[in-house]
């Protein structure tokens, strides 16, 4: 939203500049490091999506850039020249892991924490087959997807807190229902008023095309993300859900529709947050390893596209030359 408001600089992608370029190319203090990253940044999506030169950028993030806040500020800070804007914004989720390297490395940062109904995730990321199953766990695993939530969304509480007046949050939901409100909420955090009805009228990216893993429903005049978990869970997989998140959707201020949160956890089910948990802290762990990074092969531009969603800025597209005849 905060894109079309006016005044930020439009780039339609997630950097995933701490939770993927990072980690996959490493110390950024090292040149062969950057030239590698460059190598492969430069032909990805995110730099085609950017309308930048590339020769310029590389000039400078060979010359300038020594760790991931760098990157992103030369990049952010070339665009919003490009466009004639003051500002940017950008939103990578899994940056929530990242918050205090961010705030060391961009001490500036402002931190804008969106949460959503931990059920409507588990449904999103169920669908989207995010999390992957233990091979005894249901396929999508609902389970382990309101897991990974719940563990994201706590890491990402505790760690924006740490931020102080520099982090706040707001509900998804109460940002569809009350979108001039909670706008205003943002703009007086930001130092910025936003304006729902331009933000409407210029529409770029999600707002105007959301980002659904319902197939069918964006374009959908009914289109309705919220409380879309009632038609994903079976009776029983919800009191189970709840069994086991329903004092977190509680701490987030969402209310269980079970008993299942006075039946309270048994040994199993604590157990499967113990594991899922386990599980996401070593992914984590060895997604930012040194020694693991030398094992892996370097990452090229189509191995960074498998990963990334961009899309060009309307008015950096071609127009598509009308046929003749």
């Amino acid at each position: 939203m905060l894109l079309s408001a006016g005044g930020f600089a439009v780039y339609l992608a997630e950097s995933n500049v701490f939770n993927l370029l990072g980690p996959r190319f490493g110390d950024l203090r090292s040149r062969a490091n950057r030239k590698r990253l460059l190598d492969a940044w430069l032909n990805s999506k995110l730099f085609l999506c950017s309308g930048l030169d590339a020769g310029h950028v590389r000039r400078r993030i060979l010359e300038e850039c020594q760790n991931g806040g760098d990157f992103l500020r030369i990049v952010m800070g070339e665009i919003c020249e490009l466009q004639g804007k003051q500002r940017w914004a950008e939103n990578s989720p899994e940056a929530m892991l990242y918050l205090p390297l961010i705030k060391q490395l961009i001490p500036d940062a402002l931190i804008v924490h969106i949460i959503r109904d931990g059920r409507d995730v588990a449904s999103s990321l169920g669908k989207l087959r995010y999390i992957r199953p233990f091979p005894w766990e249901d396929r999508p695993s609902l389970i382990g997807c309101g897991l990974y939530w719940e563990w994201i969304v706590q890491r990402g509480r505790r760690f924006g807190r740490l931020a102080g007046p520099d982090y706040m949050e707001i509900y998804f939901e109460a940002l569809l229902a009350r979108p001039q409100e909670t706008l205003d909420q943002i703009g007086r955090f930001i130092g910025q008023p936003l304006d729902y009805k331009t933000i409407q009228r210029v529409a770029y990216g999600a707002v105007s095309k959301p980002n659904t893993s319902f197939a069918g429903q964006a374009s959908s005049a009914e289109f309705n993300p919220v409380g879309r978990w009632k038609e994903s869970f079976s009776s029983d997989q919800l009191v189970r859900f709840e069994r086991l998140l329903g004092k977190t959707l509680q701490e987030f201020g969402y209310c269980p529709v079970t008993n299942g949160p006075e039946m309270g956890e048994s040994l199993t089910l604590k157990s499967i947050r113990l594991l899922h948990r386990a599980y996401f802290i070593g992914k984590l762990w060895g997604k930012n390893s040194r020694v693991l990074r030398a094992m892996r092969p370097t990452m090229s531009a189509s191995d960074l596209n498998k990963f990334v969603h961009a899309e060009a800025h309307p008015t950096l597209q071609k127009e598509t030359p009308t046929p003749t005849h």
